[in-house]
């Protein structure tokens, strides 16, 4: 334990030091790593060299321009405070104090446009900035991350040592890749985000089916989960699900879940994942009924309207609980592989738009370990990605088009049971919808094309010719060639 006036420099420095910040700075501290540590308020340096400071070599620095002087040169300093505006002013203090070389990582959950800006910012000052998405909460941080480095290659090389040794480790391999230039380990961890925020959603749903149409108690569900667990869906939010329903309320006696208000917080990353989605025109339904089911879950007035007008739906339970339960665990699964399929190719469609070269095997590698979707399919889409890196959509992945077209009657069985008996299954819906429109060989979007012809002169294009075409619908209704 040091308190800044020693001689040797600091490995690596981390500012903002609650929760996460702490963690990951007694991380790189318990792996062998000198640490510079900084807090805007100094309490909190005093906190965590008093608790954990003899967990390894610390350095504790009383104010920014000390904490800069610990480190030694290029320096590394890791930026752990709240996204927007907070990361923008430590920047801002930051950058006077340090010299040509010297990298800034942000590791908060950054949104991916201001990681582009303060990338080119920070370059043209003669820095290196790396926006590094890090997964797997506060236990992660600690105990090993999945962390998605994006930014300059350079600066990369001097933090690789340090960070993919910190990362979580499955099958000798670090949870930690470069991801690609600029904002690219940024996005990508927004999208890791969205992902999560529909496999979360999917989960639900399943939970409210079997609960509602099954008549099975959250403690029997928990074992349903537990069951699972042991299969194809094998995965930490299946498992903390379990760990979930099985919990009693020590206040009421019930179970927790039926104390909980249904109203379901979310941070901003599912809403950006949903919004860079339509930006760069890439379907992402499950992903956005996710963020939306959030959304009315969180409208108490309007529910309560709704139900008082139109009252709930008569359920007709299932006749076959056995039955049901197999159904929606392959629709579950299913559903799942839509939103994995639909997340690769969001991060596909930035990374050709923006020049990244992300490899979608190494995201299935490093999600492998740490992060909140980790699960044991992870390694069946790494192993699809490297038997075809250029593969078109995760559905046709040989392995995972077999399943689907295992689960297709059970995924179709679930959701019309439930649209009949009022259960509301978006993710579920949204994710089917997808499959079948990507199934379709003619879609009604061209009824759709006709219709902007007409209101607005957009034209359409011809199955049989080349060019833009436009109906005279005012005039003689001819057609002309609009190029």
């Amino acid at each position: 334990m040091s308190q800044g006036t020693d001689q040797k420099l600091a490995d690596v420095g981390v500012t903002g030091l609650a929760v996460m910040g702490a963690n990951l700075a007694r991380n790189f501290a318990r792996n062998g790593f000198r640490v510079a540590i900084h807090n805007r308020s100094a309490a909190k340096v005093d906190t965590l060299m008093s608790e954990h400071g003899d967990e390894g070599d610390f350095v504790a620095t009383p104010d920014l321009a000390d904490f800069v002087q610990a480190l030694e040169r290029p320096r590394k300093v890791i930026i752990m405070v709240q996204a927007g505006p907070g990361t923008d002013a430590v920047i801002d203090q930051l950058v006077p104090l340090l010299e040509d070389g010297d990298i800034v990582v942000d590791a908060g959950n950054a949104h991916w446009e201001d990681t582009r800006r303060r990338e080119k910012r920070l370059r043209e000052a003669g820095l290196r900035f790396v926006g590094a998405g890090v997964s797997g909460g506060e236990e992660g941080a600690l105990l090993g991350p999945s962390i998605m480095p994006g930014g300059d290659t350079e600066a990369y090389a001097h933090l690789a040592p340090m960070l993919e040794k910190i990362a979580a480790q499955v099958d000798g391999e670090a949870c930690c890749r470069h991801i690609g230039p600029d904002a690219a380990g940024h996005f990508v961890k927004m999208v890791h985000n969205g992902i999560e925020y529909a496999d979360m959603q999917l989960i639900a749903e399943a939970y409210d089916v079997l609960r509602t149409l099954g008549g099975a108690t959250p403690t029997e569900i928990a074992d349903i989960f537990r069951t699972w667990n042991t299969g194809v869906l094998d995965s930490f939010l299946i498992e903390i699900t379990a760990t979930v329903l099985d919990k009693v309320d020590v206040r009421t006696g019930k179970a927790l879940v039926d104390v909980i208000l249904d109203a379901a917080a979310q941070k901003g990353t599912g809403t950006w994942t949903v919004q860079s989605a339509l930006a760069l025109g890439v379907p992402t339904g499950a992903i956005a009924e996710a963020v939306f089911a959030r959304a009315v879950s969180s409208q108490p007035a309007q529910r309560a309207a709704v139900l008082d007008r139109f009252g709930a739906v008569d359920v007709t339970p299932a006749a076959d609980r056995e039955a049901l339960v197999n159904a929606v665990e392959q629709a579950l699964y299913a559903s799942k592989i839509v939103a994995y399929a639909q997340g690769f190719d969001l991060i596909r469609t930035a990374s050709d738009d923006f020049a990244w070269g992300v490899k979608p095997g190494d995201l299935a590698t490093i999600w492998r370990g740490g992060c909140i979707i980790r699960a044991a399919f992870l390694d069946r889409i790494k192993q699809a990605y490297e038997a075809n890196p250029s593969l078109p959509n995760l559905l046709v992945a040989p392995d995972f088009a077999s399943d689907v077209e295992t689960a297709e009657s059970s995924w179709r069985s679930v959701v019309g049971q439930a649209v009949a008996n009022g259960v509301p299954v978006p993710a579920f819906s949204a994710s089917l919808a997808y499959f079948d429109s990507l199934r379709r060989d003619r879609l009604p979007a061209a009824l759709v094309q006709g219709q902007r012809d007409l209101f607005g002169a957009h034209t359409y294009k011809r199955i049989d010719a080349e060019g833009s075409f436009h109906i005279e619908w005012s005039g003689n209704g001819d057609e002309v060639s609009a190029d």
